[in-house]
């Protein structure tokens, strides 16, 4: 306690610098704990959003429902690119159930219960309500809801309007919800790389913050030790210090997360929504931040501290350092060797997977790599300083004589930029993976509609929507029209030559303007005779359509799940009656396969149609929403693990500026031009970052191509992400040029080279 109330009393009383330095400790711990609070926080609100989506579940008796109970069916449609449920219940008199979470009873017949999201959607779109039959009894409470925008509904209604589909309800409740934002085998690698791109960083950022202006505390804590203070002692006021900085910088970090949090639970991210208890910090969170980052503090303060206390003469002298250590070179090299054996793999005919022990092996690699990369910062920068001070150059000579002196400094001004490059490069690799699982293997989407349910102004305006390239119509067969035919009878797509090229990959044979027969050679043809199909005309009169089949075939080739491949017939559009309309036929739309594109048209349909149904042909709206999950915390990941290495950065070039005003001042007195001295502080830095930045993109690129490699996708090699990673790089040494500018000043003064 004596040494701890001695490292207050030296904070508070040793001068203006001493508590700037402070300053920065406890505002950089501040912005890391937020960070580590908002990565621990993520898992806690997609657990929130899956125990809400389970509570609610209904649970079944299995077989047919059972008069007189409370039946019960689902509904999960896709409002535009948004999933849309709907729960009728049919109350019963022999029993009624508990309602679930968010309701106050069941809803009775006539009765709709809605989500507040829902409830806005409805005024503006109207045309919803033909889903909802009933009217609007109430909203629909939180506890009952997976985040504040889902679109859900309880309908009361009979026994007798729900049907034969309907189902016994037990109770509301399951404990595992019926689908989950995020798949749990994905949520395992969403942690990994969350943990790259933000805890590794955060963990080499919290360590810079501890040992800020080491060289003048280790002066000082060398004259406490001359003074008659043990070693321990000595060390632990050096600890009291950081210490004091880190539980404070905790406490305002965990204010600053309350903040974040109220703040992004209202405006929300890209397809992810919770609400404000979600995201609140749990006991283990609190506990994590305020004992694990003091006592992070703790041990990096006593480490920095064990050279003024052993040689406290060397110390005070300023005696040159022992050269860092090559143990620290060797995890690199051994986390390297790892990451580059998987991605040789990718080279045989056998490449490795993500099973067994390589589900730990690669991810040990990678963690070993990013580590062993930073704390090989002052090993390399000392080598590099060594064979580079003896230039004849002067400004090339002091640079590299004080990085061969203090090696460290590397570390500290440079980690934060060269683990940014690193983990840019490993979450490309985790973009790419997921671009390869979610997107369609075909380059067209399609979206069917049923025609009957769609007016000609709206049948007019989806054709004519953006994103929109191509339309055509699936006609099916009508066996009404001749009950005693026998022969198999085929749908027909109505459409054109350029119309059918469009939907498919590849056409043979095709001619416009004559029926003719489809065929894929990879489905195979099963034979069919004379078709018969039902038209409509001048507002309901009936038209019987017969199509033989024909003599021409034309050979077409499919790309993924489509609507032509229900088709064995072509039809022309000039085929049909002038007015004529199919009474039973899907109007088809295709777009390009790309997520956003495809987003985008879902969410104009739903516009131009609220209230048909949409086939997305392939395409799992939940999935969709999925992905967007993902993307969103990919990208939130990135921008955390951006905002701290140029923290790390940015608190490491002040507190340089501040540590090395008595060197420059004494290089400016014995002549010195500031031209020189901004030349040399310039390479004090890029040269070391330089370095690292080099290394950063080959491992980079490595534990990639490792991650590509044991994920199963096709793609092992990114070279579409070089340019970017070259480009980060280039931004990087700019901005460290540009950060070595204020370490000179303009200013000098001779007093400062007597201060200790």
């Amino acid at each position: 306690m004596r040494e701890f109330l001695l490292g207050l009393r030296l904070l508070l009383g040793s001068g203006r610098g001493n508590r700037v330095r402070f300053a920065l400790m406890t505002l950089g711990g501040s912005l890391g704990v937020c960070c580590l609070a908002l990565v621990l926080t993520i898992p806690a609100i997609l657990d929130a959003h899956d125990g809400r989506a389970a509570a609610r579940s209904p649970r079944l008796h299995i077989g047919k429902p059972e008069p007189g109970r409370t039946w019960v069916r689902e509904f999960r449609d896709p409002h535009g690119s948004r999933p849309f449920g709907r729960v009728f219940v049919a109350i019963g008199g022999a029993d009624t159930p508990e309602p679930p979470p968010g309701l106050d009873r069941l809803p009775r017949p006539g009765e709709v219960y809605v989500s507040p999201a829902l409830h806005e959607q409805l005024r503006r779109e109207p045309g919803l309500r033909g889903l909802l039959p009933g009217a609007e009894k109430g909203l629909i409470g939180a506890a009952g809801l997976t985040d504040p925008d889902e679109l859900y509904a309880y309908i009361g209604t009979t026994p007798a309007q729900l049907g034969s589909d309907a189902r016994t309800l037990k109770d509301f409740g399951k404990e595992y919800p019926p689908s989950r934002v995020v798949d749990p085998s994905t949520l395992e690698a969403l942690r990994f790389t969350l943990a790259t791109l933000v805890l590794l960083p955060l963990a080499v950022f919290l360590s810079v913050c501890a040992r800020l202006s080491a060289a003048s505390r280790n002066r000082r804590l060398a004259a406490l030790r001359l003074l008659g203070l043990s070693a321990k002692g000595t060390q632990r006021v050096n600890a009291a210090e950081t210490v004091m900085a880190a539980l404070l910088g905790a406490v305002l970090g965990l204010g600053e997360f309350w903040l974040l949090n109220q703040i992004v639970a209202r405006t929300g991210l890209p397809g992810l929504k919770w609400y404000a208890a979600d995201g609140a910090v749990s006991a283990g969170t609190v506990a994590v931040c305020l004992l694990g980052c003091p006592a992070l503090a703790w041990f990096v303060g006593r480490a920095s501290a064990r050279a003024a206390a052993r040689a406290p003469l060397a110390t005070r002298r300023t005696a040159a350092p022992r050269a860092p250590r090559v143990l620290w070179g060797l995890l690199f090299v051994a986390g390297l060797g790892i990451t580059a054996g998987f991605a040789a793999t990718g080279l045989t005919t056998h490449p490795a997977r993500s099973d067994g022990l390589n589900a730990l092996f690669m991810p040990a690699g990678v963690l070993m790599t990013g580590l062993g990369l930073v704390l090989a910062l002052p090993l390399l920068s000392y080598l590099l300083a060594r064979r580079l001070a003896r230039s004849g150059n002067l400004a090339l000579n002091l640079a590299m004589r004080r990085n061969e002196v203090e090696p460290g400094s590397a570390l500290r001004v440079v980690s934060g930029l060269v683990l940014l490059v690193f983990s840019a490069s490993l979450a490309q690799g985790v973009l790419v993976e997921l671009s390869q699982v979610s997107r369609s293997t075909s380059p067209v989407q399609e979206y069917g509609l049923p025609m009957e349910r769609l007016s000609e102004d709206q049948q007019r305006r989806l054709r004519e929507m953006p994103g929109v390239d191509v339309s055509a119509v699936v006609m099916a067969f009508d066996n009404d029209l001749d009950s005693d035919a026998d022969d198999r009878q085929a749908d027909a797509l109505v459409a054109t030559c350029a119309q059918l090229t469009a939907l498919t990959a590849r056409v043979e044979g095709c001619v416009d303007g004559e029926v003719m027969r489809l065929s894929d050679p990879n489905t195979g043809d099963e034979p069919f005779g004379t078709s018969k199909f039902l038209l409509k005309k001048d507002g309901g009169r009936r038209l019987a359509l017969r199509v033989p089949v024909p003599k021409d075939t034309v050979r077409y080739a499919g790309q993924g799940v489509t609507y032509v491949s229900n088709a064995a017939l072509l039809v022309p559009p000039g085929e049909l009656p002038p007015g004529a309309v199919p009474a039973s036929a899907t109007l088809v739309l295709a777009s390009s396969s790309d997520p956003s594109t495809v987003r985008a048209v879902l969410d104009a349909i739903g516009a131009v149609a609220p209230t048909v149904e949409v086939d997305p042909a392939g395409v799992n709206i939940e999935a969709l929403q999925q992905l967007t999950v993902i993307k969103t915390l990919l990208v939130a990941g990135m921008v955390m693990g951006l905002v701290i290495g140029v923290a790390a950065f940015l608190v490491s070039v002040t507190d340089r500026a501040v540590e090395r005003r008595s060197q420059i001042t004494a290089l400016a007195l014995i002549g010195a031009r500031p031209r020189v001295l901004r030349t040399v502080q310039c390479l004090q830095v890029v040269l070391p970052l330089g370095v690292g930045l080099v290394l950063a993109l080959v491992a980079g690129k490595l534990a990639e191509t490792a991650y590509l490699v044991t994920g199963g996708g096709e793609v092992f090699w990114d070279g579409a992400g070089v340019p970017v990673l070259l480009a980060c790089a280039l931004g990087v040494l700019v901005a460290a040029v540009v950060g070595t500018l204020p370490l000179t000043g303009r200013r000098i003064d001779p007093e400062l080279i007597r201060r200790d």
